[in-house]
């Protein structure tokens, strides 16, 4: 004789205090809004000649897809591996005061270095008149320059590193910090993808 064999559905009711959401489901709704709003648009990945390029214009999504990776190198689907990034920054509608002289840009610039744990090596900044800094900080694992236009509140920032010891992220929050920008651009361009440097 066959027994039949019924599946059962355990229904569990959770008593809502004031009819107000559990700490925990809140925890986890919320968790869950900032993965969606996270996922929603991350950076656009071109590959041009050759080229790959990652670029956004938007800050937070930016900074949330760059902190992904422990190695600071986080890679798209399908993206291949390469030696480095080199991170281009627009900042725009600046602190006019913050990029007219050589202290405050290589301050800014050495200190978004020291916040990203990169190995300083040396720096060097000039100052032109009637306006402008250009500068570069060099790093164990490559170096981060400047050139601003004070009259335009606008300046040009190269991130390039390798390895995976660089929190760009923080360096980024740094800059942001001290530049006061009111909107901010980015371009990634990988250096040395793997299939060019091992001649695939």
């Amino acid at each position: 004789m066959n027994a039949l064999i019924i599946p059962t559905v355990l229904a569990v009711a959770i008593p809502l205090v004031d009819r107000k959401k559990p700490q925990w489901l809140s925890r986890l709704i919320s968790r869950l809004r900032k993965a969606e709003i996270v996922n929603t648009a991350p950076p656009l990945i071109d590959n041009d000649a050759g080229w790959a390029l990652i670029h956004s214009d938007d800050v937070q999504k930016f900074e949330d897809w760059i902190q992904k990776d422990p190695d600071g190198l986080p890679r798209l689907k399908g993206e291949e591996p390469s030696l480095g990034s080199h991170i281009l920054i627009e900042l725009f509608e600046c602190d006019h005061k913050a990029l007219e002289l050589e202290n405050t840009v290589g301050k800014a610039m050495r200190d978004a270095a020291i916040a990203s744990e990169a190995t300083v090596v040396t720096d060097s900044f000039h100052e032109f008149k009637p306006y402008g800094v250009s500068g570069a900080v060099i790093i164990q694992e490559s170096h981060y320059t400047i050139h601003t236009w004070p009259e335009h509140g606008y300046a040009a920032v190269d991130l390039f590193y390798c390895g995976g010891t660089i929190y760009v992220d923080r360096a980024i929050e740094e800059l942001r910090q001290q530049f006061k920008p009111k909107r901010m651009k980015f371009l990634v361009v990988r250096r040395g993808l793997q299939g060019d440097v091992e001649g695939r």
